[in-house]
């Protein structure tokens, strides 16, 4: 996978599809801005998303997006570059 690839994989748009399928919301109902966790995704949804995003390439750890609970700060998270990596 190309970092253009992995740019692309993690959109915005992705990670509201993928919030809001764990939270059994419609896309439109997940704010952006908002604290993520303030909309009712908690630790047990969040580890979910992290395993999903890893197992598709993120370079991301739990605390990285516990630290930053905006989608619009995971989406600069996500970007290749974006976090430091996950084991590190």
């Amino acid at each position: 996978m190309t970092e253009n690839d992995s740019e692309q994989m993690f959109t915005l748009e992705r990670l509201v599809r993928d919030v809001a399928e764990v939270l059994y919301l419609d896309p439109d109902e997940i704010a952006v801005d908002e604290n993520v966790l303030d909309q009712g995704l908690d630790s047990i949804r969040l580890m979910t998303l992290v395993e999903t995003w890893r197992a598709d390439g993120a370079q991301i750890s739990f605390v990285d997006l516990a630290e930053r609970p905006t989608l619009t700060e995971w989406t600069g998270l996500l970007a290749p570059g974006g976090a430091p990596r996950a084991d590190a």
